[in-house]
Protein backbone atom coordinates (compact mmCIF):
# COMPACT_ATOMS: atom_id res chain seq x y z
CA UNK A 1 0.00 0.00 0.00
CA UNK A 2 2.96 1.84 0.52
CA UNK A 3 3.58 2.36 -3.06
CA UNK A 4 0.43 4.62 -3.48
CA UNK A 5 2.92 7.01 -2.03
CA UNK A 6 5.71 7.22 -4.46
CA UNK A 7 3.12 6.69 -7.06
CA UNK A 8 1.26 10.08 -5.90
CA UNK A 9 4.76 11.48 -5.86
CA UNK A 10 6.00 10.28 -9.41
CA UNK A 11 2.91 11.37 -11.10
CA UNK A 12 2.95 14.76 -10.20
CA UNK A 13 6.44 15.11 -9.68
CA UNK A 14 7.17 16.37 -6.61
CA UNK A 15 10.30 15.19 -4.65
CA UNK A 16 8.15 14.39 -1.46
CA UNK A 17 5.91 15.04 0.81
CA UNK A 18 5.42 17.68 3.00
CA UNK A 19 2.60 17.31 4.97
CA UNK A 20 1.23 20.07 7.28
CA UNK A 21 -2.91 19.68 6.97
CA UNK A 22 -5.45 16.96 6.71
CA UNK A 23 -8.73 18.20 5.26
CA UNK A 24 -12.14 16.33 6.16
CA UNK A 25 -14.94 16.23 4.20
CA UNK A 26 -17.59 16.50 7.16
CA UNK A 27 -20.86 13.75 6.40
CA UNK A 28 -19.45 9.87 6.55
CA UNK A 29 -15.82 10.86 7.66
CA UNK A 30 -16.51 13.06 10.96
CA UNK A 31 -20.45 12.31 11.02
CA UNK A 32 -22.46 9.27 10.49
CA UNK A 33 -25.05 11.64 9.31
CA UNK A 34 -25.69 10.24 5.54
CA UNK A 35 -28.05 7.55 6.46
CA UNK A 36 -29.88 10.96 7.56
CA UNK A 37 -29.21 12.98 4.15
CA UNK A 38 -30.33 10.15 1.56
CA UNK A 39 -33.65 9.51 4.11
CA UNK A 40 -33.98 13.23 3.86
CA UNK A 41 -33.65 13.50 0.14
CA UNK A 42 -35.64 10.55 -0.66
CA UNK A 43 -38.44 11.76 1.20
CA UNK A 44 -38.41 15.19 -0.06
CA UNK A 45 -38.24 14.27 -3.79
CA UNK A 46 -41.28 12.00 -2.85
CA UNK A 47 -43.11 14.92 -1.47
CA UNK A 48 -42.21 16.61 -4.76
CA UNK A 49 -42.80 13.74 -7.10
CA UNK A 50 -39.65 13.48 -8.14
CA UNK A 51 -38.36 9.92 -8.77
CA UNK A 52 -35.07 8.59 -7.04
CA UNK A 53 -33.83 6.02 -4.80
CA UNK A 54 -32.41 6.48 -1.15
CA UNK A 55 -28.63 5.53 -2.20
CA UNK A 56 -27.93 7.58 -5.25
CA UNK A 57 -27.63 10.45 -2.40
CA UNK A 58 -24.80 9.04 -1.60
CA UNK A 59 -23.13 9.20 -4.81
CA UNK A 60 -24.28 12.65 -4.63
CA UNK A 61 -22.38 13.37 -1.87
CA UNK A 62 -20.51 16.41 -1.72
CA UNK A 63 -22.15 18.74 -4.42
CA UNK A 64 -24.16 21.59 -3.22
CA UNK A 65 -27.85 20.90 -2.86
CA UNK A 66 -28.94 22.98 -5.08
CA UNK A 67 -26.93 20.96 -8.07
CA UNK A 68 -28.01 17.43 -6.82
CA UNK A 69 -31.54 18.97 -7.03
CA UNK A 70 -30.38 20.39 -10.74
CA UNK A 71 -29.57 17.02 -11.42
CA UNK A 72 -32.82 14.67 -10.67
CA UNK A 73 -34.76 17.53 -12.27
CA UNK A 74 -32.88 17.50 -15.35
CA UNK A 75 -33.34 13.96 -15.10
CA UNK A 76 -36.45 13.81 -14.37
CA UNK A 77 -37.94 16.30 -16.06
CA UNK A 78 -35.64 17.49 -18.50
CA UNK A 79 -35.33 21.08 -17.06
CA UNK A 80 -33.16 23.07 -14.98
CA UNK A 81 -35.23 23.80 -11.14
CA UNK A 82 -36.25 27.59 -10.93
CA UNK A 83 -35.33 29.09 -8.16
CA UNK A 84 -38.61 29.05 -6.62
CA UNK A 85 -38.38 24.98 -7.17
CA UNK A 86 -34.81 24.68 -5.55
CA UNK A 87 -35.17 26.93 -2.09
CA UNK A 88 -38.98 25.31 -1.42
CA UNK A 89 -37.18 21.72 -1.71
CA UNK A 90 -33.87 22.30 0.04
CA UNK A 91 -35.85 24.00 2.61
CA UNK A 92 -38.00 20.44 3.15
CA UNK A 93 -34.67 18.51 2.87
CA UNK A 94 -32.89 20.85 5.30
CA UNK A 95 -36.13 21.06 7.67
CA UNK A 96 -36.59 16.67 7.70
CA UNK A 97 -32.45 16.41 8.22
CA UNK A 98 -32.83 18.55 11.52
CA UNK A 99 -35.35 16.37 12.34
CA UNK A 100 -34.02 12.70 11.75
CA UNK A 101 -30.41 13.82 12.53
CA UNK A 102 -28.86 12.53 15.66
CA UNK A 103 -25.47 13.85 15.75
CA UNK A 104 -23.59 10.96 16.38
CA UNK A 105 -19.74 10.79 15.21
CA UNK A 106 -18.40 8.31 12.61
CA UNK A 107 -16.36 5.26 14.89
CA UNK A 108 -13.08 6.66 15.70
CA UNK A 109 -13.45 9.83 13.78
CA UNK A 110 -12.77 11.75 17.17
CA UNK A 111 -9.59 9.67 17.87
CA UNK A 112 -7.79 10.24 14.19
CA UNK A 113 -8.74 13.80 14.13
CA UNK A 114 -7.03 14.08 17.57
CA UNK A 115 -4.14 12.03 16.97
CA UNK A 116 -3.77 14.22 13.38
CA UNK A 117 -3.84 17.62 15.91
CA UNK A 118 -1.31 16.07 18.61
CA UNK A 119 1.26 15.71 16.02
CA UNK A 120 1.04 18.82 14.76
CA UNK A 121 -0.76 18.88 11.60
CA UNK A 122 -3.28 21.58 10.83
CA UNK A 123 -7.06 20.04 10.61
CA UNK A 124 -9.64 21.65 8.26
CA UNK A 125 -12.85 20.62 6.96
CA UNK A 126 -14.00 21.02 3.38
CA UNK A 127 -17.79 19.96 3.34
CA UNK A 128 -20.29 20.54 0.57
CA UNK A 129 -23.25 20.72 3.27
CA UNK A 130 -24.99 23.77 4.42
CA UNK A 131 -26.59 22.10 7.58
CA UNK A 132 -26.22 24.63 10.56
CA UNK A 133 -27.30 21.67 12.71
CA UNK A 134 -24.26 19.34 11.82
CA UNK A 135 -21.58 22.85 11.31
CA UNK A 136 -22.63 24.09 14.11
CA UNK A 137 -21.78 21.31 16.24
CA UNK A 138 -18.08 20.74 15.18
CA UNK A 139 -16.36 23.10 18.09
CA UNK A 140 -18.37 21.10 20.64
CA UNK A 141 -17.43 17.48 18.94
CA UNK A 142 -14.28 18.64 18.16
CA UNK A 143 -13.72 21.18 20.93
CA UNK A 144 -9.87 22.90 20.18
CA UNK A 145 -9.27 20.82 16.89
CA UNK A 146 -10.81 22.40 13.97
CA UNK A 147 -11.31 26.69 13.52
CA UNK A 148 -14.21 28.30 11.69
CA UNK A 149 -11.34 30.17 9.76
CA UNK A 150 -10.00 26.88 8.46
CA UNK A 151 -13.95 25.36 7.12
CA UNK A 152 -15.12 25.36 3.51
CA UNK A 153 -18.77 24.62 3.32
CA UNK A 154 -21.35 25.40 0.81
CA UNK A 155 -21.89 28.42 1.98
CA UNK A 156 -18.37 29.47 0.68
CA UNK A 157 -17.89 27.93 -3.21
CA UNK A 158 -19.55 29.10 -6.22
CA UNK A 159 -18.80 25.36 -7.68
CA UNK A 160 -19.49 22.09 -5.37
CA UNK A 161 -17.53 18.94 -5.19
CA UNK A 162 -16.48 17.33 -7.92
CA UNK A 163 -15.29 20.43 -8.83
CA UNK A 164 -11.86 21.04 -7.71
CA UNK A 165 -12.25 24.57 -5.89
CA UNK A 166 -14.00 23.42 -2.45
CA UNK A 167 -10.26 21.84 -2.11
CA UNK A 168 -8.46 24.38 -3.49
CA UNK A 169 -9.96 27.07 -1.00
CA UNK A 170 -9.03 24.54 1.94
CA UNK A 171 -5.35 24.50 0.68
CA UNK A 172 -5.79 28.08 0.78
CA UNK A 173 -7.75 28.76 4.19
CA UNK A 174 -5.33 25.59 5.80
CA UNK A 175 -2.24 28.14 5.05
CA UNK A 176 -1.93 28.80 1.72
CA UNK A 177 -0.60 25.38 1.09
CA UNK A 178 1.01 23.60 -2.51
CA UNK A 179 -0.95 20.54 -3.46
CA UNK A 180 1.84 18.07 -1.44
CA UNK A 181 1.40 19.79 1.52
CA UNK A 182 -1.97 18.05 2.47
CA UNK A 183 -3.72 14.90 2.36
CA UNK A 184 -7.64 14.71 1.79
CA UNK A 185 -9.67 12.29 3.93
CA UNK A 186 -12.93 11.19 1.72
CA UNK A 187 -15.92 8.85 1.83
CA UNK A 188 -17.47 10.03 -1.05
CA UNK A 189 -16.73 9.86 -5.01
CA UNK A 190 -17.43 13.11 -5.91
CA UNK A 191 -15.64 14.10 -2.77
CA UNK A 192 -12.67 12.02 -4.34
CA UNK A 193 -13.13 13.82 -7.37
CA UNK A 194 -12.76 16.80 -6.04
CA UNK A 195 -9.70 16.26 -4.49
CA UNK A 196 -8.11 14.63 -7.13
CA UNK A 197 -8.70 17.62 -9.58
CA UNK A 198 -7.28 19.50 -6.80
CA UNK A 199 -3.95 17.59 -7.12
CA UNK A 200 -4.28 16.25 -3.17
CA UNK A 201 -3.08 12.63 -2.14
CA UNK A 202 -6.99 11.55 -1.27
CA UNK A 203 -7.25 8.32 1.60
CA UNK A 204 -11.13 7.57 0.59
CA UNK A 205 -13.12 5.46 4.00
CA UNK A 206 -16.11 3.63 3.07
CA UNK A 207 -18.66 4.22 5.48
CA UNK A 208 -21.37 4.13 3.25
CA UNK A 209 -23.15 1.23 0.93
CA UNK A 210 -21.27 2.48 -2.02
CA UNK A 211 -18.48 -0.59 -3.60
CA UNK A 212 -15.15 -0.05 -2.67
CA UNK A 213 -14.17 0.16 -6.57
CA UNK A 214 -16.28 3.29 -7.31
CA UNK A 215 -14.12 5.13 -4.75
CA UNK A 216 -10.99 3.44 -6.94
CA UNK A 217 -12.38 4.62 -9.87
CA UNK A 218 -13.11 7.63 -8.72
CA UNK A 219 -9.25 8.49 -7.79
CA UNK A 220 -8.50 7.33 -4.31
CA UNK A 221 -4.99 6.91 -3.42
CA UNK A 222 -5.96 4.85 -0.90
CA UNK A 223 -8.94 2.69 -0.46
CA UNK A 224 -9.81 1.78 3.32
CA UNK A 225 -13.08 0.08 4.87
CA UNK A 226 -13.57 2.34 7.99
CA UNK A 227 -11.71 5.54 10.20
CA UNK A 228 -11.01 2.60 12.25
CA UNK A 229 -8.63 1.08 9.72
CA UNK A 230 -7.16 4.73 9.79
CA UNK A 231 -6.83 5.33 12.69
CA UNK A 232 -4.69 2.28 12.99
CA UNK A 233 -2.55 2.69 9.82
CA UNK A 234 -1.80 6.18 10.46
CA UNK A 235 1.43 5.96 11.92
CA UNK A 236 2.86 4.28 9.30
CA UNK A 237 1.51 6.68 6.84
CA UNK A 238 2.80 9.47 8.85
CA UNK A 239 6.21 8.27 7.86
CA UNK A 240 5.47 8.01 4.41
CA UNK A 241 4.24 11.77 4.71
CA UNK A 242 7.05 13.85 6.36
CA UNK A 243 9.51 12.15 4.98
CA UNK A 244 12.05 14.03 2.80
CA UNK A 245 13.78 13.81 0.17
CA UNK A 246 17.52 12.33 -0.21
Amino acid sequence: MTTAFSDYLKQHDYKNFDLKAVLFDMDGVLYDSMKWHAKSWKETMDEFNISSTSDEFYLYEGMVGRSTINHLMNRERKRDATPEETDAIYKRKTELFSEYNDGSLIPYAYDFVKQVHDDGFICAIVTGSGQPTLINKIETNFAGLFSKERMVTAFDVKHGKPHPEPYLMGLEKAGRLKPNQAIVIENAPRGVEAAVAAGIFTIAINTGPIPEKILADAGANIVLPSMEALYTNWSEYRKQLIAKAD
